[in-house]
């Protein structure tokens, strides 16, 4: 299993980052968990636009879901023919807020994307085990814990601390986990977590690596961020970027 980080700002592209999307690849099947603002560029540069064989969006906020509106074009007017649908695995209401984005019509887009709703449990999608649970943020948000080949990654998407988010992330190998905000600061309950609260989770998951995503460069540090991360895990930490390849 090999992840592949297209994006990774928090909240909104960076100086040098799209929003969150992470690719996943097994046995030659190419999942895509979320499409956040401005991946769809990322993706052409680190695998085949075209070659896509599922998606999960974990939540419908823009900065985890808005290159799927874009991705209509490249499936639905490719020169040489419509590609088929694309399953994406998503909330209640994905359908509808992806064609209300795309066009002011809310033109169907089934001819680009199957939709199945997501709901707490466990199921497959290609040659990996899929298991998502309702974490802690304002709308409906799935963290999720892929396994394959007896290797584990999890992910936090968007979630303040909560019981869910250990539940997935014990004993990964991987976790990449969001870490939004500041120790210390006065921070909106309910929202996000920071880069302790990171730490503290995957100390109790008992996880093997903490990789840490969704910073927002233009409010935070990155140092602060790690710091109080390796103060609470004591495991290996490190913020991932764009591009940047785990093979598990």
């Amino acid at each position: 299993m090999r992840l592949t980080v297209l994006g990774c700002a928090g909240s909104f592209p960076g100086p040098e980052s799209a929003c969150s999307a992470y690719l996943v690849e097994a046995e030659g099947f190419r999942l895509l968990i979320d499409f956040g603002s401005g991946s769809l560029s990322a993706l052409q540069r680190y695998s085949d636009m075209n070659k896509i064989d599922a998606i999960i969006l974990t939540h419908l906020h823009c900065d985890h879901m808005l290159d799927a509106c874009t991705y209509i074009v490249v499936r639905r007017y490719d020169p040489s023919g419509s590609l088929p649908p694309v399953p994406v695995y998503a909330p209640l209401g994905a359908a509808e807020r992806i064609s209300a984005a795309y066009s002011q019509d809310n033109e169907p887009v089934d001819d680009v994307y199957t939709f199945y709703g997501l709901q707490p449990g466990t199921f497959p999608i290609g040659p990996f085990s899929i298991t998502v649970d309702r974490v802690n943020h304002p709308i409906e948000t799935y963290g999720v814990r892929i396994e394959h080949g007896g290797s584990v990654l999890a992910y936090s998407s968007d979630t303040a601390p909560c019981e869910p988010l250990l539940r997935l992330a014990a004993g990964a190998d991987l976790f990449l986990c969001e870490a939004s905000y500041l120790d210390g600061a006065d921070n909106p309950p309910g929202l996000h977590l920071t880069g302790g609260e990171a730490g503290e989770a995957a100390t109790k998951a008992d996880v093997g690596r903490l990789l840490l995503t969704h910073l927002v460069p233009a409010w935070v540090s990155e140092a602060s961020i790690v710091d109080a991360a390796v103060a609470a895990f004591a495991g290996p930490v490190e913020v991932v970027r764009p591009g940047a390849r785990y093979d598990l």
